[in-house]
């Protein structure tokens, strides 16, 4: 269903990723269309599919960008504080500024959030991004958004706690450290590869594959995991050599 939804125009795309109900939060919708893909995404910017950006990495499908908002939006308010994990090209940062900040507010209300990538060159090219739009710089120059050069599996303790976390990479396993440095309450969304028995899965022809885990930290401290619905993410690992 999802390439149906490939449009003309940002506006045309999220209206139909809305249409169809990939995604159903107004406040999600209003986001996405305040942020034009084609500063992101350097071919099909307007299609529903991943995008390769260079050294490895891609921009996920917008109905991805949309299931990732849409399952962190109670946390992604204005004044939270937020972690985008394997942050690429920046889209989807941007877009969790937009929900983070509130536009009709002298900036007393404004969030923060922090995109991070171990590529050098991709934190680069997000700033870059970014910078395309008038809304981005100023979201730069304020520190409403940032990028940093860092191992994500780490997370960014330095500005912990963060009322929710965004992963963009498959991770290997559900590192307690990013758990750790969730506000509580608080929530993260995170693919992570299959924890079922990989060669006894090979043995079949069978692939374990991803799925992405919505984790939360309630208020008293304790941890609920749902795992939801299964993905192929680029795998989050270590910077390459240089």
């Amino acid at each position: 269903m999802a390439w149906y939804c490939s449009g003309s125009t940002n506006d045309e795309l999220v209206e139909n990723l809305f249409k169809v109900g990939l995604i159903k939060n107004e406040r999600v919708k209003r986001a996405m269309m305040r942020v034009d893909r084609a500063h992101y995404s350097p071919s099909r910017p307007y299609s529903d599919s991943p995008q390769s950006i260079g050294h490895g990495a891609t921009i996920s499908a917008p109905h991805m960008h949309g299931h990732a908002c849409e399952y962190l939006i109670d946390f992604l308010k204005p004044g939270s504080r937020v972690l985008d994990i394997g942050s690429g090209s920046g889209y989807l940062t941007h877009v969790i500024a937009n929900l983070v900040t509130d536009p009709s507010s002298a900036g007393g209300t404004d969030g923060h959030v922090i995109g991070i990538d171990h590529i050098q060159e991709l934190v680069d090219m997000s700033r870059i991004n970014m910078s395309k739009s008038e809304q981005g710089r100023r979201f730069l120059e304020t520190g409403i958004a940032k990028f940093i050069s860092g191992d994500g599996r780490l997370g960014w303790k330095e500005e912990a706690p963060y009322d929710a976390i965004h992963v963009g990479a498959a991770a290997e396993k559900l590192h307690p450290i990013l758990v750790e440095q969730l506000r509580a309450p608080g929530r993260m969304f995170i693919p992570v590869e299959s924890e079922t028995n990989g060669d006894a899965l090979e043995s079949l022809g069978l692939s374990g594959g991803q799925y992405i885990w919505v984790v939360d930290k309630m208020g008293d401290g304790s941890i609920r995991k749902e795992k939801v619905f299964q993905v192929s993410y680029v795998p989050l690992t270590d910077a390459p050599p240089r």
